[in-house]
């Protein structure tokens, strides 16, 4: 798949002014259009629905770090061997931890890294609701109150570990490839 986005052969939509303007501050920003976006453009509607979650997760108000909301992106990509995303959020978590190595324990197990117990209950909870939702209990919820985390957090840990979960499943099913400049970031 040399070259390719993703494994479907979809066509860009006619982006709008807004949306151009939007890769426009990604190159200025990244250096480059995250090949996500351009696998959502063939639907300008749907990569609004796409960007605004991830912009309301990932860089909205929380009081989760961004370091924190990516290292959740990076442990759930993990367990879901999602190659775009623990490429992507992996050369994020490098950056904004300013570690590469620290970066390269969350994508191979975050369990070696040298945690703080609330980022370890974190992403504990991450972990559970990405392999058994459904044995989610208030123990789970308790443990999280007990390492700091407010129910405000928990909606956050427990929506930004749901929202990787739904972008891993899409990156596999149309097989997405990440931006190979990804690869020498933060480094």
């Amino acid at each position: 798949m040399t070259g390719k986005v993703t494994a479907l052969d979809l066509v860009q939509a006619e982006l709008g002014e807004a949306t151009k303007a939007y890769f426009d501050k990604c190159r200025e920003k990244l250096g480059l259009v995250p090949n996500v976006l351009l696998a959502y453009a063939f639907d300008e509607k749907k990569l609004r629905a796409f960007t605004d979650m991830y912009n309301d997760l990932m860089l909205g108000e929380s009081d989760l770090s961004k370091l924190e909301r990516e290292m959740i992106a990076v442990v759930v990509s993990s367990i879901n061997h999602c190659f775009y995303c623990l490429t992507a959020h992996g050369a994020a978590v490098r950056q904004l931890s300013g570690e590469p190595a620290f970066g390269e324990m969350m994508v191979m197990n975050f369990r070696a890294a040298d945690l703080s117990d609330r980022q370890r209950a974190m992403l504990e909870f991450a972990v559970k609701l990405t392999e058994e939702p459904a044995k989610i209990v208030e123990a789970d919820r308790a443990a999280l109150r007990q390492a700091g985390f407010t129910d405000r957090d928990i909606w956050d840990i427990a929506s930004t570990a749901a929202f990787f979960n739904m972008s891993n499943r899409v990156a596999a099913a149309v097989d997405m490839r990440p931006n190979p400049e990804y690869h020498a970031m933060a480094r």
